[in-house]
């Protein structure tokens, strides 16, 4: 059976550049200030027409202690008080938005993420999805995919019994590594058994998908030690593994200032961990999504991948193309109707503007017919490593060829590397593509050519 992903050192090297994560398209960097709180209201009426099905994010952005590496929009502190006001703050958010919408409209994905939304309060869990049942339509039958993330170190023994009561079927638990040397140096001490205790209680109580995160390129990583921790979780086979590259942007994100540098794997090193991490997990049957994601054959990534319904948008890939996402919570991010809107990034802004009774919106994009084209091109290309032309020309009513001549063009010497074949039907990625198939969507960015193109991590 021939390789599904392949790891080219050279050709990594050759690629190695900064870019976007293509969550969306165009990017955050594009979004403007000069789209507000009307454009916005105007958005989710105008979606009302098509019926759509809703997807709902909340925003919980409380974190007991700081992970060093962290790079999250979030509120470190110790005083659990301060939760109330801001869900009261949230709750005003969702009846100023459940106005505009037809709630009839059903919730088919929902998603709590942080921050640590398991720093809130039993009581505050059921008061929020309480709240969101008044104003929103959700399913009473398990049907939604209600999902989220888990610190495990925040759970008690009745913790994930209240959550799955409550409706969540899925969850993703945050791990990074088991190595104690490891986790001291980012200040995230987690045994090992707290977390497959966590694991094990999810499973017992039916949630369907369980997701871990891990991270390499941390301090004091190495291949061996990588392979210990990965050998591990294999004994537990989660459904999912998000295997993510450390970026070090202390310039950026203030909590990686206490990060040794000298204390990150060598380049050569980090890619080494990669490399040993595909091949562990590809020879234990995960599929890779893309983007740093494996999954079981059976889990429902890996099943609309196949099929070709998989989709990305700001919470990652997705199952749920067809919903409009709205978003709640300070720096959540909406996408309804070829709108793009984000919230006030700070929690006194967002206080602020609710209090005041606005929707908090500080930025946001209204997409050009461009835009949703190479939007189309660079979902497909990302989540299915394909490109039809026919079924582009055919949604979009334009000659691909003629269009898109100049990326055509600019694709050849990819080709020529054997990341891709370029056909009169459309675009294949080959194996030793994938790992780069960020630097193959960058072709079709608009935003980028302009030189446009803001401050990325790099693609490896």
């Amino acid at each position: 059976m021939a390789k599904e992903i392949l790891f080219e050192e050279s050709l990594i090297r050759k690629y190695d550049t900064s870019g976007p994560r293509y969550t969306s398209y165009p990017t955050a960097v594009q979004f403007d200030v000069g789209y507000g709180e009307q454009d916005y209201r105007q958005a989710l009426r105008d979606s009302n027409s098509s019926g759509r099905p809703l997807s709902l994010y909340f925003h919980v952005p409380f974190c007991n202690t700081v992970c060093f590496y962290c790079g999250c929009s979030k509120v470190v502190t110790k005083h659990r008080e301060r939760a109330a006001p801001y869900l009261a703050l949230v709750y005003q958010e969702m009846a100023m938005v459940a106005a505009e919408l037809d709630t009839d409209r059903s919730v088919d994905q929902l998603h709590w993420g942080g921050g640590t939304p398991t720093f809130i309060s039993h009581d505050e869990m059921r008061e929020l999805m309480s709240v969101t049942r008044k104003h929103f339509n959700l399913h009473d039958d398990d049907t939604g995919e209600y999902s989220i993330e888990i610190d495990p170190r925040e759970l008690d023994a009745d913790t994930l019994p209240l959550l799955r009561e409550l409706g969540f079927n899925r969850m993703s638990l945050g791990v990074q590594d088991f190595d104690p040397k490891v986790q001291k140096a980012v200040n995230r001490i987690q045994p090992e058994a707290v977390t497959i205790a966590a694991l094990e209680q999810a499973r017992a109580l039916g949630f369907r998908s369980i997701n871990l995160d891990l991270i390499y390129g941390l301090p004091f990583q190495s291949v061996a030690s990588f392979s210990a921790t990965l050998d591990r979780i294999l004994e537990i086979r989660p459904d999912r593994l998000s295997v993510f590259n450390y970026a070090h942007l202390p310039e950026m994100f203030k909590p990686q200032r206490r990060i040794n540098a000298e204390d990150l794997p060598s380049p050569a090193e980090k890619l080494a961990i990669l490399d040993m991490a595909i091949t562990k997990l590809t020879d234990a049957g995960y599929v890779y999504i893309g983007m740093d994601h494996f999954a079981l054959p059976g889990d429902e990534l890996a099943v609309a991948q196949r099929e070709g319904t998989l989709y990305r948008n700001f919470q990652g890939y997705s199952t749920h193309a067809h919903c409009d996402l709205v978003g709640f919570g300070m720096t959540s991010i909406g996408a309804v109707n070829d709108h793009y809107a984000q919230n006030e990034k700070t929690e006194e802004g967002y206080a602020a503007a609710i209090q005041a009774g606005h929707l908090p919106i500080i930025r946001g994009l209204a997409l050009s017919d461009d835009d949703c084209l190479r939007r189309k091109v660079i979902t497909e290309l990302i989540c299915h490593f394909r490109l039809d032309f026919e079924r582009i020309e055919n949604a979009y009513q334009i000659r691909f060829t003629e269009y898109f001549a100049d990326e055509l063009r600019r694709l050849e010497p990819m080709q020529q590397d054997g990341l891709l074949e370029l056909s009169d039907n459309g675009i294949q990625v080959f194996p030793a593509g994938k790992l780069l198939i960020r630097n193959i969507c960058m072709i079709f960015d608009a935003y980028l050519r302009s030189g446009e193109s803001g401050r990325f991590s790099k693609v490896i």
